[in-house]
């Protein structure tokens, strides 16, 4: 029979400890340097249904005046979203300005054959939409974007009151620079 001396143990009690160590820090670096140009990321839970008066609302601090950020609207939906594209009205107010800047914005959820786009290997996909590009935020505060479906069916004018298959809605601001 093969005989571990104490002192052996200890040795391969280290050897394991180390290498523990080394794969914390190497799934920490990853994970942290994989987002660095992140500068604001949250989401609103709709549990699956997206009621048309309910609004998605975000609020978030800016300092910087002169930087350039993207914005993207994120939305995670599942196999039971019905439609080829989705429509938003957005709005964003800056600190002390009551006038919103309103944008109706569509965006493509499907493919041709109802396959849902997005990334997700599950039924539940996530769509990073395009919100704003090189945008730059005049004014020091805190801002805030209210995001709202506005689908309709075709030759319908009432909105989709209940729109199925939306899990979450999220506003992602990235900065430019690397």
């Amino acid at each position: 029979t093969l005989e571990i001396t104490e002192t052996e143990s200890l040795i391969i009690q280290g050897i394991m400890r180390i290498k523990n160590s080394i794969f914390i820090i190497c799934v920490t670096l990853l994970l942290c340097s994989c987002d660095k140009n992140r500068v604001f990321d949250e989401y609103k839970s709709f549990d699956g249904t997206w009621n048309k008066d309910s609004i998605a609302s975000f609020e978030f601090e800016q300092q910087d005046t002169t930087s350039l950020y993207n914005m993207f609207i994120n939305i995670r939906n599942n196999n039971d979203y019905p439609y080829n594209n989705i429509f938003l009205i957005v709005e964003m107010l800056e600190p002390g300005n009551e006038r919103a800047k309103v944008d109706t914005l569509e965006y493509q959820m499907a493919y041709p054959d109802g396959t849902l786009m997005g990334e997700g290997f599950t039924d539940v996909k996530e769509s990073k939409l395009w919100y704003k590009e090189n945008q730059r935020f005049p004014v020091q505060g805190t801002y805030k974007v209210n995001i709202q479906q506005a689908v309709r069916e075709a030759d319908k004018i009432p909105g989709v009151e209940e729109l199925p298959g939306i899990i979450d809605v999220g506003l992602r601001i990235e900065s430019t620079e690397e």
